[in-house]
């Protein structure tokens, strides 16, 4: 993707979204359903869980950028709810549908927040901040939480992820 002038703040953002909407479906790439749902008898939070609450993610921040879309799986993870036991989370294709319908909007939203939007505040259940730290956070979290699905292939048996 090409990216048109922005934000001298917002250009290396934009640049690790990138990475991480193409990383995202490297990192699921042959899980099966069932394999998403499998905690290993840990606590850790499983893939589909994981996966739900990343592709929740891009739909809260561009929703808060102007959009107003929800996941379809919006029930299951809206308010920051955390994993829930005895639940069968929706199948893995259906998040990276959402992902995929998500992740241009979102990054056109990138591309085009300006300056007073990145300074104004940003207040989420008792945390302030401007807009520019609390997307800075939120790229962070990708790249962590599809770092922890990469090390849940492994755990499950499955080849390390590809990055290209």
């Amino acid at each position: 993707m090409e990216i048109k002038p922005v934000s001298d703040r917002m250009f290396a953002l934009i640049v690790l979204y990138d990475m991480h909407t193409t990383f995202f479906s490297s990192a699921l790439d042959g899980i099966s359903d069932q394999d998403a749902h499998n905690r290993l008898n840990t606590e850790a939070n499983h893939v589909a869980w994981l996966t739900g609450s990343l592709v929740q993610q891009r739909f809260e921040i561009a929703n808060t950028l102007g959009m107003d879309r929800k996941q379809p799986a919006d029930e299951l993870f809206k308010d920051n709810k955390g994993i829930q036991d005895n639940i069968t989370y929706p199948p893995l294709a259906e998040f990276k549908k959402a992902w995929e319908s998500v992740s241009p909007i979102l990054r056109d939203a990138f591309a085009n927040v300006d300056d007073d939007k990145l300074d104004s505040p940003f207040e989420i259940t008792g945390m302030k901040m401007t807009y520019f730290d609390m997307i800075t956070f939120i790229i962070y979290r990708e790249a962590n939480i599809i770092g922890q699905i990469a090390l849940w292939r492994r755990l499950l048996g499955l080849e390390a992820m590809k990055y290209m």
